[in-house]
């Protein structure tokens, strides 16, 4: 029993430091967020800290999964995916830091197949792509999307522009990155079903 108690308070010291790590990197970047920093801000050694990670890469993995969890409980049910995916791209131009983490760590993932985030990535982009092209596959048989359109490869051009977007945002704040995604989209969605 005491087991039991033990294991639901490590949960959630866990989940306590990873909101609070959200806060943290949102408001710091992800260069501007040290270990200690996160430790201190809620209440523990560095050392404490790393007790619920295997490591600092799996400590940044663990917010990313984080951020996706909270960002789907803000999603609109009704909505498919694609709209859900423009909301967050809206929502990241409040959260920088939380940008910058996403792509310093998909940088290092994709270059390093033994980097704690790498299969974190690859498991979003392949469960997102899936379900992007679902909710396209949809709305073609609805006569939203021209029947011509391939839905897994309009998904993949979907999440490019996306991450696309986030890194011109981050050298330019001007830029409105969920106005460019929703441009594609549309761009989609008038395109002339016959191919060239």
């Amino acid at each position: 029993m005491a087991q039991r108690g033990s294991y639901a308070k490590g949960v959630a010291k866990r989940t306590e430091i990873l909101d609070t790590a959200l806060d943290v990197v949102a408001r710091n970047g992800f260069r501007g967020t040290s270990v200690k920093e996160l430790a201190d801000s809620v209440g523990l050694s560095q050392a404490g800290l790393l007790h619920y990670f295997d490591s600092k890469d799996e400590l940044f993995t663990a917010i990313l999964r984080r951020r996706d969890e909270v960002d789907l409980a803000l999603a609109d049910p009704q909505a498919d995916i694609v709209e859900q995916l423009i909301t967050v791209i809206r929502h990241n131009a409040d959260v920088p830091g939380l940008v910058q983490l996403f792509a310093s760590m998909s940088t290092a993932a994709t270059s390093d197949p033994s980097h704690a985030a790498h299969a974190y990535f690859v498991e979003r982009y392949a469960s997102l792509r899936t379900q992007a092209a679902d909710a396209i596959t949809i709305r073609q048989r609805r006569g939203e999307v021209p029947a011509g359109v391939d839905p897994t490869r309009l998904a993949t051009v979907l999440l490019a522009v996306s991450d696309g977007m986030q890194i011109q945002w981050m050298l330019d704040p001007a830029t409105d990155m969920a106005e460019h995604v929703e441009l594609v989209w549309r761009l989609a969605l008038a395109a002339v079903a016959t191919p060239a």
